[in-house]
């Protein structure tokens, strides 16, 4: 009796972990009721962005990404999201997303699945509701090929201008591009 007691336990645990993974995004917004997405602004530039680092040009947030995150953002407090104390890449994009409801929902997400949210009344009369704070795993994952290229295109245009300037010698920019992009594709 004990022995299948404890099992049922183990079972019964195992069963709520897995549907709590699988309804854990936010339930305010839920995905089959979003009646509209405008994206606002692809490609924010912020006082974040560095150019040689990484140009906002080249990553840019589509309605897909926005559907994505509604699926898999978890809430995090002001603490863990705060960008002076967390990495950030400084191009967020920004959406608005409307629900059948009437309710609007203001979304700035990062590439690397940080996301800020604010609620509004049609109209774009603000609820009662303060602004929340997302980390999105899954849409940092997602998103990273992208964010690599991205960084690929950068040390390009940073090694091109430091060959013109004579800082290296000639054809060394190639070189050294082919190297990282070798490097960054091993295991």
């Amino acid at each position: 009796m004990r022995k299948k007691f404890t099992f049922m336990t183990a079972a019964a645990l195992i069963l709520g972990a897995t549907a709590v993974s699988v309804e854990a995004a936010d339930r305010r917004y839920p995905i089959a009721y979003v009646q509209k997405i405008e994206i606002t602004d692809p490609s924010g530039r912020t006082s974040w962005e560095r150019k040689d680092f990484l140009s906002c040009d080249d990553v840019v947030l589509t309605d897909e990404d926005v559907r994505y995150a509604l699926r898999h953002m978890r809430r995090v407090s002001w603490r863990a999201y705060d960008p002076e104390n967390t990495d950030t890449t400084g191009c967020e994009g920004e959406a608005i997303v409307t629900f059948k409801n009437g309710k609007i929902l203001a979304m700035g997400i990062e590439p690397n699945g940080r996301i800020s949210t604010g609620e509004f009344y049609a109209g774009m009369k603000p609820t009662a509701s303060p602004p929340n704070f997302y980390e999105c795993d899954p849409c940092r994952k997602r998103k990273m090929a992208l964010l690599k290229d991205a960084l690929y295109r950068a040390d390009e245009r940073r090694l091109k201008r430091f060959e013109a300037e004579g800082k290296i010698p000639p054809g060394e920019a190639e070189v050294r591009l082919r190297k990282a992009r070798t490097e960054g594709n091993k295991p």
